[in-house]
C-alpha cells in the first residue's frame, strides 16, 4: 500500500490509507484517544478506541516516527470524533488504526512543536534547529523562502537569461579586503567569495544575461537583526544596457515574478503566518539620493544613508506613492564599489541604485564600467593596484557590452515579507559573528 499523504486525504473517504510522519501531538482522554500525525503536507487526525491501540499509543511520545494505517472517515460521522480537540484537518479523520513506530520513541525537544506559536527563545530555536524548523511557523518561511528562488529562475528565464555557477573560492577580494574570511588554498592565500560580481560581468561576455542563487560571504562584525555572515545571494547581470533604468526594469519585473511564485506555491505558508503578498508597481517610485537625504531629513552631505533614513523613506513611498518598493538612485561614487559608472552628467553620482522594501535595503544594483581604460583609472583614482584584478580586467580589453546588474539579499527579502523580526528567524542555520553550529 502506498503512503498517502495528509493533504490527499480527503480525496480516499471509506478507503484503507497507509500515513507516516511524526507524533505532533497525543490527546489521551478516558474513553477516546486522538493522534495528530505530522508530513511535510500537513496534519492528519487518528481517533483511537481500541485499549490495545492506546496502549502502544502511551509509549509513543511527540515527534516519535511512526506509520499509520486506517480508514479514512468524514469527520461527523462516528460518535468519537465529538470529543475531538480541534476540527479534523481537511473534514476528514482516520479509524480503526493500526500504528507502527518507525524508530525507538524520540527524545522530547526543550519546546512544543504542537503549540501554535514557538514560545522558546530565539537563541534556544537555533540551538535547537534540526527540531525547532519542524514548527509549522518555522518551516512556512523556508516553504515561502523555496518559492521566492523559483519565481526568481522562472522569471529570469523567460527573459532569456542563463544561470551560472560560479567560484566560491577566489585569490582577490570583490568589495573591501578588510571583509573578507581568509583561508589557506594549498599553500596560498584565498578568500571566500564575497559576491559573484566579477564572474558575472565577465559572463555577460559569454550569454549578455546571466543569474546566479547562491552563498556569499561576509566577514563584518555586525551584530544586528539585519545582517548574517553567510547569505544566500540572487544575482542578475545583463548586457546591452543603456543606462541603470534598464537594470531597474528588469529587477522589478523578476519582483514581481517571485511574489506571483510565491503566492501560488507557497500559499498555505503564507496562510499560516498570515501574510499577503504586496503587489509590485508597475513602475517603482524612485527618487534621486540627494532627494532621498531632504525627504528622510538627513543633512545634505551624508554620504549614504542611515537604517533610520531607510525607515523614514519607506513611510514616505507608503505615504505618497502606496508602494512598499521604492528605489533610490545616483547614490555617491565614493560609497559604490570601483567599477560602478558614474553618472555622465554628475560625475560624483553613480548609476547605481538601492531598492528598499518597507524601508529596508533589499537590493544593491547598477551600470558597471565596460571599458578597459576606464577600470585603469577608477582602480589608480583611489590607489588600488591593478595586479590583484588582473584576470578580471583582462576581458575588458576583448570587447565588452554597456552592462549592469544587482544582487538580492534573499534572507532579507523573505524576512521582510513575512515580518519578522531577525533575518535568522527565516533562516535554516545562520551564519553569523557569534554562531557556527549546528
Amino acid at each position: 500500500m502506498q503512503r498517502t499523504l495528509s493533504q490527499h486525504l480527503p480525496a480516499h473517504v471509506g478507503e484503507t490509507v497507509r500515513i507516516a510522519g511524526w507524533v505532533h501531538r497525543r490527546r489521551l482522554l478516558k474513553s477516546v484517544a486522538f493522534l495528530i500525525v505530522r508530513d511535510a503536507a500537513g496534519l492528519a487526525q487518528v481517533v483511537v478506541t481500541d485499549p490495545a491501540v492506546r496502549a502502544e499509543l502511551e509509549k509513543l511520545p511527540e515527534e516519535t516516527v511512526v506509520e499509520v494505517t486506517a480508514t479514512v472517515t468524514a469527520r461527523g460521522s462516528h460518535g468519537a470524533s465529538k470529543a475531538a480537540p480541534a476540527t479534523a484537518p481537511g473534514g476528514v479523520e482516520l479509524t480503526d488504526p493500526t500504528v507502527r513506530p518507525l524508530g525507538p520513541p524520540a527524545v522530547p525537544p526543550p519546546f512544543d512543536l504542537y503549540r501554535p506559536a514557538l514560545t522558546a527563545s530565539l537563541p534556544t530555536q537555533l540551538d535547537n534547529a534540526p527540531t525547532a524548523l519542524r514548527h509549522p511557523t518555522r518551516s512556512a518561511a523556508l516553504r515561502i523562502s523555496a518559492a521566492a528562488v523559483a519565481g526568481f529562475r522562472a522569471a529570469l528565464d523567460a527573459r532569456d537569461f542563463v544561470e551560472i555557477h560560479t567560484p566560491k573560492v577566489v585569490s582577490s577580494s570583490t568589495e573591501s579586503g578588510a571583509n573578507v574570511f581568509a583561508l589557506d588554498w594549498f599553500g596560498r592565500p584565498a578568500y571566500l567569495a564575497q559576491s559573484p560580481q566579477f564572474y558575472k560581468q565577465l559572463m555577460v561576455g559569454v550569454f549578455e544575461r546571466v543569474y546566479e542563487v547562491g552563498p556569499v560571504f561576509r566577514a563584518e562584525p555586525h551584530d544586528t537583526v539585519r545582517h548574517l555572515a553567510q547569505y544566500t545571494s540572487l544575482d542578475v547581470e545583463l548586457g546591452f544596457v543603456a543606462d541603470h533604468h534598464d537594470v531597474m526594469r528588469v529587477l522589478r519585473d523578476t519582483l514581481a515574478g517571485m511574489l506571483g511564485t510565491v503566492g501560488e506555491r507557497a500559499a498555505d505558508a503564507l496562510a499560516t503566518l498570515g501574510v499577503t503578498p504586496p503587489q509590485v508597481p508597475t513602475e517603482i517610485p524612485a527618487v534621486h539620493f540627494s532627494e532621498a537625504l531632504t525627504i528622510a531629513g538627513a543633512p545634505a552631505d551624508e554620504p549614504d544613508l542611515a537604517p533610520a533614513h531607510e525607515r523614514a523613506l519607506g513611510e514616505w513611498a507608503r505615504r505618497e506613492h502606496g508602494s512598499d518598493f521604492l528605489f533610490v538612485t545616483g547614490y555617491p561614487m565614493a560609497k559604490r564599489p570601483f567599477y560602478t559608472h558614474p553618472d555622465p552628467a554628475r560625475p560624483a553620482y553613480s548609476n547605481g541604485f538601492d531598492l528598499l522594501f518597507r524601508g529596508l535595503e533589499l537590493v544593491t544594483g547598477g551600470q558597471r564600467l565596460h571599458r578597459h581604460d576606464d577600470y585603469l583609472a577608477a582602480l589608480a583614482a583611489r590607489g588600488e593596484p591593478v595586479e590583484p584584478y588582473a584576470g578580471y580586467l583582462d576581458a575588458f580589453r576583448h570587447g565588452m557590452p554597456p552592462h549592469g546588474g544587482f544582487a538580492i539579499g534573499l534572507e532579507r527579502f523573505v524576512a521582510r515579507l513575512v515580518g519578522a523580526a531577525n533575518v535568522r528567524e527565516v533562516t535554516a542555520f545562520p551564519r553569523d559573528l557569534h554562531r557556527l553550529t549546528p
